[in-house]
């Protein structure tokens, strides 16, 4: 028995012969609940306690929390099966003899990991890191070498963002655009499920509509399906969609704004989502589709502007920069995300795919803290070659294109003064640099819990910062073109 003491706080934690010899049953009742409901033993881990690699830790002789055993006992009985861990007394002993405290007022059931994680939306996770790094800088600038390669038809050009989040990029994308196509209408459809996100990128719209009249903006948050042609599949989300059209009056940023800003309490009343039972991953409670314009442009519009029911989506370009979790299953990628993204695509249409590549100083931190930790299993090459067996015979439409490492890889970097990495470094630079690198490996709470325990966090952070005199991570692209008939 491993005991360690925070502010005064005992934490026990159990070797795996320990727990083997009290309960005799850990490893057997995970193997039996996944052999009787068929599922991987990678899953389990996932799902019970946001670890894949949870079940094989254990044979290799990991520790184990009482905390971590007790959520897979949860995890099994909620399916209905007998506990991991139910009664066995001589466990029960080994925990109650580190918890020499005052009895707790019983804490509430704490949401399962597959239905409690959801990163990206962890809005100071998120924020920190954007205001820090230059990603979005760097992604805009990629996407825009693509739009010198698009061949838009009339009446207009298309684009569909694949996740909008705070719109940073999007803004960018469309300055690019209006600079090479200054007079030609632009139809422009991003899915963002988050309530905070949409808002954020709305505001960032505004010198759009003043810049680039000839804009028709729709925002969405429907599947990955659904939302390149604005149709709902299930006949229950398709009878309760929302379609509203937001016609801007005015000629200044001033008035536009205004008019956006009105546009909140439609949005905090539509914009509802919850987490999905099976995957949770968050669920819209009901489709809905905001349709933003300048009025008076909408006689020039009125072929761009979509109809309810006879949207099409035939996109000249496509972005889907992280669209998917690193973790998530290849097949959820290809089958669920880019397969449907790449058949939006119209004649000529390109589709660039971003996703994080891991080897920087970035991983470099987070495998000093969990050693042998790596969530960038996948590479592009995995990405597009599920994503091909998942199109079938429809992949003889498209070019998909890898490229070379020196093409396909790109680095982003923490904004930094040179004097800040010295050998004394700032408390909030360490702060920033452990945020981003959390962030970018999808590190869940539970195990972020664990790691504040102690500064070991700050220490690694401090050592790979000196070590490389920055910080900066890698992103790996890759392109999917329709043919042209």
């Amino acid at each position: 028995m491993w005991l360690q003491s925070h502010n005064g706080a005992p934490t026990i934690v159990l070797r795996m012969e320990q727990v083997m010899e009290a309960s005799g049953t850990l490893l057997g009742s995970i193997s039996d609940f996944c052999r009787r409901t068929g599922m991987a033993e990678s899953t389990f881990g996932r799902r019970a306690v946001n670890d894949g690699k949870f079940v094989a830790r254990l044979r290799d002789g990991a520790r184990v929390t009482p905390e971590t055993l007790q959520r897979v006992n949860q995890f099994i009985t909620r399916h209905g099966l007998a506990g991991a861990g139910d009664s066995p007394p001589e466990l029960l002993a080994l925990i109650r003899a580190g918890a020499a405290q005052p009895a707790a007022a019983p804490a509430r059931e704490p949401l399962a990991p597959e239905k409690n994680f959801r990163f990206f939306d962890n809005r100071q996770k998120y924020l920190l890191f954007v205001n820090t790094c230059s990603e979005k800088d760097v992604v805009a600038r990629r996407v825009g070498l693509e739009l010198g390669h698009i061949h838009p038809q009339p009446p207009a050009v298309r684009l569909f963002d694949a996740g909008m989040g705070d719109g940073t990029v999007l803004a960018r994308v469309m300055r690019e655009m209006h600079r090479r196509f200054p007079t030609v209408p632009f139809y422009i459809v991003g899915k963002e499920i988050s309530l905070e996100d949409v808002r954020l990128s709305l505001r960032k719209m505004v010198d759009r509509f003043y810049e680039h009249p000839a804009t028709v903006l729709v925002v969405t948050n429907m599947y990955y399906t659904e939302a390149p042609w604005l149709t709902p599949h299930a006949v229950a989300a398709a009878t309760s969609m929302v379609w509203h059209e937001a016609a801007l009056t005015g000629s200044t940023s001033h008035d536009f704004a205004e008019q956006i800003a009105q546009l909140e309490p439609f949005l905090a009343k539509n914009w509802q989502a919850r987490h999905s039972p099976k995957t949770g991953n968050p669920v819209y409670d009901h489709p809905v589709a905001l349709v933003v314009y300048r009025d008076d442009y909408r006689f020039l519009l009125d072929e761009v502007i979509p109809k309810r029911g006879h949207a099409r989506a035939d996109y000249d370009m496509v972005i889907a920069s992280q669209p998917y979790r690193a973790r998530a299953r290849l097949e959820f990628k290809a089958q669920k995300v880019i397969a449907p993204l790449v058949r939006s695509l119209g004649e000529g249409g390109r589709l660039l795919g971003i996703h994080s590549y891991g080897h920087d100083p970035g991983l470099e931190i987070i495998q000093r803290v969990w050693p042998g930790e790596n969530p960038f299993t996948q590479s592009r090459h995995d990405v597009l070659r599920a994503t091909k067996s998942e199109l079938g015979k429809d992949a003889r439409r498209y070019n998909f294109n890898t490229y070379s490492d020196a093409r396909s890889l790109f680095r982003y970097d923490m904004h930094t003064l040179p004097s800040e990495i010295s050998e004394s470094i700032g408390t909030s630079t360490l702060f920033a640099a452990w945020n981003a690198a959390i962030y970018v490996a999808q590190i869940d709470d539970l195990r972020l819990g664990e790691a504040l325990r102690d500064s070991r966090y700050l220490d690694a952070t401090r050592e790979v910062l000196q070590k490389h005199g920055s910080l900066w991570f890698l992103d790996e692209s890759y392109v999917v073109s329709r043919k042209r008939d």
